[in-house]
């Protein structure tokens, strides 16, 4: 399978697990507002508050994360390497020219932000660009600028927004449970109603994290692909093969990186991979095992 091959099979892969999302939420909404007994007014509420609060973070999204994180713009004459290399894909990709900054930090890592390409930001750590060689630091900016190119930060966006739509919701029908489900019992005796509000207690109860599952199963899909489309712009798998392989190897957690930044980075900037093995615990991995995307690259 060719880099080319790869990076189609991850889009169709991603937009099938982000369809099943979206009927996912639609079908989870629909049954807990029917069991609780309310109607799609207060789904389309959830829906508008989760909307509005996720636009927010999108909107200032790459001040937001260059700000928790410490970071100052690297101009060319300190970091050669990391600017010209980035000038040079974006030529070559017809994208406008990334800002480039740096994240003052021993550990090895990158990011890429921004809600559109002309707003694009690429950030690495000194860690990183002092410990990979020049075609390893290209490897690296071709899968963030393959982030900024395939517009993940806008998908991510959409599921973070149902993501928190699913979670308000859940919230709300919980909190009303009992006074609304016996309010329905009172009213109605009928079957129906009662699989209704068994099911919907259920969903309210577990769907957040079912939601929460499925969001990182899509963030370790893009970077599949944005592994595969990094390649596709460089036609040297090798080296973000080599890159991978010492980012991995550097054990030191990102001291900047939280949870709620994680998943855009390159590699598992708090190392939870470390301490969590096996097929269940991977559910619960931002982003996937890095021999997993090796051999990917390797096919």
């Amino acid at each position: 399978m060719t880099h080319y091959q790869l990076v189609a099979s991850n889009k169709r892969k991603s937009l099938v697990v982000v369809v099943f999302f979206m009927i996912f939420v639609g079908l989870v909404s629909y049954i807990m507002a029917r069991g609780f007994g309310y109607g799609l007014d207060l789904v389309g509420l959830a829906l508008i508050l989760a909307g509005f609060t996720s636009f927010i973070s999108y909107w200032w999204s790459d001040k937001i994360i260059l700000g928790l994180s410490k970071a100052h713009p690297a101009n060319r004459n300190d970091y050669f390497d990391f600017y010209t290399v980035t000038e040079n894909l974006a030529s070559s990709q017809r994208l406008p020219m990334p800002q480039l900054y740096v994240i003052e930090d021993s550990a090895m890592n990158a990011f890429a932000t921004g809600r559109s390409p002309e707003k694009a930001v690429v950030c690495a750590t000194t860690g990183l660009l002092s410990r990979l060689n020049r075609s390893e630091i290209e490897a690296v900016v071709s899968h963030e600028l393959s982030h900024v190119k395939n517009y993940d930060m806008l998908l991510m966006s959409l599921v973070t927004i149902l993501v928190g739509f699913i979670s308000l919701l859940a919230d709300w029908m919980l909190r009303s449970s009992f006074g609304s489900n016996r309010q329905n019992r009172d009213r109605s005796s009928n079957q129906l109603q009662i699989v209704f509000v068994t099911v919907g207690l259920v969903l309210a109860l577990l769907s957040p994290l079912i939601a929460n599952l499925i969001k990182l199963a899509i963030s370790r899909r893009r970077e599949f692909l944005a592994d595969a489309s990094g390649v596709a712009m460089t036609k040297n798998p090798q080296g973000l093969i080599n890159a991978l392989t010492k980012i991995s190897q550097d054990t030191e957690p990102l001291e900047v990186a939280n949870k709620a930044t994680a998943h855009l980075y390159i590699s598992d900037p708090l190392k939870n991979s470390k301490s969590m093995v096996g097929w269940f615990a991977g559910l619960f991995q931002t982003h996937p095992a890095v021999r997993d995307r090796i051999l990917a690259l390797q096919m």
